[in-house]
């Protein structure tokens, strides 16, 4: 993976001034370094220029960028962060039209496929990407993201002038422009964060390239362009052809996302997920009599504090071990502490721009710089539970009639501290119903489906726009900040078109969560690993982490010149913090209330002074 940045205008001649827009370049690039630590470049042309931060994953010596390719006269020019996983059939049918290639990597397959096609040669790609594209044909430049959103892209448009980045932190490189946040932002931050609008940059005249869309900046002004989305229609393959189809869809992704010339490595949690992804790559890996390295994460004597509740039923260990066992793995068992947790809270917003999801950021963070002291490529086992229906508020009756977002159905933990002038300037559930309605009203519909089934379709395209964005911005950023490239197969746009459409029968057949999936992985793992109750991402469960959160805290309020205090009520504050957590209340989808919202409230407070945010 990579950071990519840059600027254009099409009436602009920035070569007149070309050393002072080069260095802005490198500063650009430079910000975003830790994306791409191998390597950076930049290109300069009239129009504008481009900025990329390399971390070297295929064509390890040949693969820089940007990439500039001459035909008739006229200069494309590529800056390119993802990784494509058809590359070899693409590169091919190109061949087979006459193009040559001076390089074996994907981003000069995407600049000739570009050439060839157009833009809508992005239809073509089965991969994660975000990409500009300097096209002189079409006196444009052409920013375009993949379909889930799995590889960010914020720009901003100024007087004429679009500057673009990897992340918010490249676009506050460029002279000029500073982090300022209106009511919009804060209600992103305090009535919907972590989770956030989508194509909302949070900071007040940013914006985030949407999902599946394309942005074609030219004299003719800015257009966005859709070119994917979700279609419902009917689904007409039997069961047991949608359990062959899964499995044949799953482990096609695998097996794809396995390119690399470097080795790769799993995350492994001994959930189903984790352990299909691993299982895949392990049997992969041995063909070439090769070991996987695999890795899971927990936290220093979470045996000895922790708690089951419904959300959390189980440890991970005992899993772990068993998958291990069966996959005769290179493993690596990975803790973190209270202080290290807590003291990553703020490298988590350095690595976001923004506050994120309190410390089952702060802890992934940690663990992914763990992980690239070992690998720079990791698959995981994210977005299962988005696409085959493993949450929680997929079955509850309460989640299934409440007219909100199922994962945040109740607002009172966050307005337990804020001030009330505050939340009367907010009109925090004003926000958020906007906001629901909004995404509820773009579900793909279809004629056929009963009332439940219509709902059904609802509550998953909710949380393919939200819940799951959420999530893949997670782990973005968290491995991203050490220069690790995190590979999400479930997330295959393949995978999320065919399953949408299966009737919610054929996914919870004989009334099991993901069944659908669990039959698709047959003979691939153990049964008990199979069909374990599912158990998200491991929290601590030391009440000591709470008392440390809770000091820090107090030492922010003691302190008298903390920014967040703006928005809260000391009182009620006071009165928070004296009393005991609720661990089996979630605050925001499965994170507990307590500990998640006084780190939540050191992270705002830390964005606020650390980027020094002019608030509206």
């Amino acid at each position: 993976m990579c950071g990519i940045a840059g600027f254009y205008n099409p009436v602009r001649d920035y070569q007149k001034d070309k050393a002072y827009y080069e260095n802005i370049l490198k500063q650009m690039s430079e910000t975003q370094r830790h994306r791409g630590p191998d390597d950076s470049g930049i290109w300069l042309f009239h129009q504008g220029g481009m900025s990329h931060a390399r971390l070297s994953v295929i064509d390890l010596t040949t693969g820089r960028q940007p990439i500039t390719k001459t035909e008739a006269g006229k200069t494309f020019g590529i800056v390119y962060n993802g990784e494509i996983y058809n590359t070899k059939e693409l590169r091919q049918d190109l061949k087979d039209r006459g193009h040559s290639f001076s390089t074996s990597s994907d981003t000069e397959v995407i600049l000739t496929g570009y050439m060839e096609y157009g833009p809508d040669f992005v239809k073509q790609l089965n991969g994660i990407f975000a990409f500009a594209i300097m096209d002189p044909y079409r006196e444009c430049l052409c920013l375009c993201r993949d379909r889930s959103g799995i590889k960010p892209l914020y720009y901003t448009i100024q007087d004429g002038e679009i500057i673009f980045a990897s992340e918010l932190k490249g676009i506050f490189a460029y002279p000029g422009i500073r982090p300022v946040i209106d009511r919009k932002g804060l209600n992103e931050i305090f009535s919907l964060g972590p989770a956030h609008t989508s194509g909302c940059g949070v900071f007040k005249r940013i914006n985030e390239i949407l999902p599946g869309h394309m942005l074609l900046c030219s004299k003719d002004g800015f257009h966005l362009k859709c070119y994917w989305k979700l279609e419902s229609r009917p689904h007409e393959d039997s069961y047991e052809e949608t359990i062959e189809k899964t499995s044949f869809l799953v482990q096609d992704s695998i097996r794809r996302q396995m390119v690399s010339d470097v080795p790769i490595c799993t995350f492994l949690s001994g959930g189903v997920d984790s352990s299909l992804v691993s299982a895949v790559c392990a049997a992969e890996l041995k063909k070439q009599g090769r070991q996987l390295t695999t890795f899971s994460f927990d936290f220093v004597n979470n045996d000895k504090f922790f708690k089951a509740s419904t959300f959390q039923p189980s440890q991970d260990r005992p899993y772990v071990d068993q998958m291990v066992n069966f996959l005769d793995s290179d493993h690596h068992y990975l803790e973190c502490d209270n202080g290290t947790q807590a003291d990553r809270l703020y490298d988590s917003v350095l690595a976001h721009d923004l506050p994120a999801m309190g410390d089952i950021d702060s802890s992934l963070l940690h663990f992914c710089s763990m992980v690239k002291q070992f690998n720079k490529v990791a698959l995981t086992g994210e977005c299962a539970d988005e696409i085959f229906g493993g949450y929680p508020w997929f079955h509850k009756e309460e989640c299934f009639k409440a007219h909100t977002f199922p994962w945040t159905m109740d607002l009172g933990t966050r307005k337990a501290i804020l001030k009330d002038e505050f939340l009367d300037y907010l009109k925090m559930d004003e926000y958020v119903l906007e906001a629901y309605e909004k995404s509820v009203a773009e579900t793909p519909v279809f004629s056929e489906d009963n009332p439940t089934e219509a709902r059904r379709r609802e509550i998953s395209y909710l949380n393919l726009r939200w819940f799951m964005q959420t999530l893949l911005n997670r782990m973005d950023r968290d491995s991203m900040y050490s220069g690790l490239e995190a590979r999400v197969p479930f997330a295959d746009h393949r995978i999320i078109e065919y399953v949408w459409n299966v009737p919610w029968d054929m996914k919870t057949r004989d009334g099991v969560v993901k069944n659908l999936l669990r039959q698709a992985g047959r003979g691939l793992l153990p049964d008990e690993i199979l069909f374990r109750r599912k158990s998200p991402y491991p929290k601590t469960y030391d009440t000591n982490y709470e008392a440390l959160l809770a000091g820090r805290v107090e030492e922010m309020v003691a302190g008298g010149s903390a920014p967040v205090m703006e928005f809260l009520d000391g009182k009620k504050l006071e009165k928070l913090l004296s009393s005991p957590s609720d661990y089996g209340k979630p605050w925001y989808g499965q994170l507990m209330a307590g500990p998640q919202m006084l780190a939540y409230i050191l992270q705002i407070n830390y964005w606020l002074e650390k980027y020094q945010i002019t608030v509206e």
